[in-house]
């Protein structure tokens, strides 16, 4: 990346009644320096989205160093849960956010901070999603959205829309991944000592809850296929691994991911495949051994899918620029 270019201005929403969890996490995820990346970090500003107090969850109080106007301004609009999802947010905001969107800002919700953006107008015709508690009020209030019940956050390329909390931090790592790619994302992840990488497609919550025992034998199952990517695996050997049928496995995948055993490790040998294309002296068919698929052919028909670009693009984005060998 171009450390003379102008940096990323990422700003966060506050408002009276803000969810203190959500914009921490904004905070933490942006507002740090982190020189050991070495990469040239975001820039980050609070803006208060109406005048008079902002009181946050807990009995805070915050006093937001801008104004609205920054948002003319901002590359990255974060907006945390909004107060009350039947309440209208202010009109000059709208008009903030539908400028926003207008010139290419890429705008990011939290939970019912989809909200905003609805009430704003820019969602119509995309995809979505919010807090599990909410989708059917976003789907019924505002039919042109395509609602997504279960995902934990929707990436529609300038929109990025997130479940709850949790699902918060999930979404912005994934910002941070796509600004800088797999390395810096997993360090950042690291560094707030959390798990690296899910899916945005991964359900919210289990619709049954899982049995100790099988949850314990789910989740290693999952790190030991995160280990072993390049082995040979079927449903099948998964399960026996696992001590359990082939149909309790693709059922408790599909509880635990919101996708089927096949679909949940491709995703992982993606997610792989990503780090290792930016070590830029590996030859992809190296990579593609490594990750598990076996051909360049596979990895590119699976990279695409997933990541919608080529391994070779990627790589020419991510990996240090002195030592990118043209990728065919």
């Amino acid at each position: 990346m171009d450390s003379q270019a102008k940096k990323h201005l990422v700003v966060a929403l506050a408002y009276d009644g803000l969810c203190t969890f959500e914009f921490g996490c904004t905070v933490e995820l942006f507002a740090l320096d982190r020189p050991e990346l070495g990469v040239d970090w975001y820039d980050f500003a609070v803006c208060a989205a109406e005048p008079g107090p902002i009181r946050a969850a807990g009995g805070i109080t915050l006093q937001a160093p801008y104004a609205p106007e920054l948002l003319a301004r901002a590359d990255t609009i974060v907006i945390p849960g909004w107060r009350n999802a039947d309440e209208e947010p202010p009109a000059a905001l709208l008009e903030q956010i539908r400028a926003a969107h207008a010139r290419g800002a890429r705008l990011c919700s939290i939970c019912s901070g989809v909200f905003v953006l609805a009430a704003a107008g820019v969602l119509d015709g995309r995809r979505a999603t919010t807090h599990w508690r909410y989708t059917e009020r976003l789907a019924r209030r505002y039919p042109r959205i395509e609602v997504r019940e279960d995902d934990l956050y929707v990436d529609a390329g300038q929109i990025i829309t997130s479940a709850g909390s949790a699902a918060g931090l999930d979404m912005l790592l994934h910002l941070v991944r796509r600004d800088y790619g797999a390395r810096v994302g997993n360090l950042v992840a690291q560094r707030l000592v959390v798990a690296p990488h899910r899916e945005g497609g991964q359900a919210q919550f289990l619709p049954r809850p899982m049995a100790h025992d099988e949850q314990g034998r789910l989740s290693r199952l999952m790190d030991w296929l995160r280990e072993y990517p390049a082995r040979r695996h079927t449903v099948a050997s998964m399960a026996e691994r696992a001590a359990m049928s082939a149909r309790t496995l693709q059922r408790q995948f599909q509880e635990a991911t919101g996708m089927g055993a096949m679909e949940w490790l491709t995703r992982e040998r993606v997610a792989i495949a990503k780090d290792l294309l930016e070590t830029p002296e590996l030859p992809l068919a190296q990579v593609a051994e490594r990750a598990g698929f076996g051909s360049e052919e596979s990895l590119r028909h699976h990279f695409r899918r997933l990541a919608a670009t080529t391994p070779g693009a990627y790589r020419r984005r991510f990996a240090p620029p002195c030592l990118v060998a043209e990728l065919q």
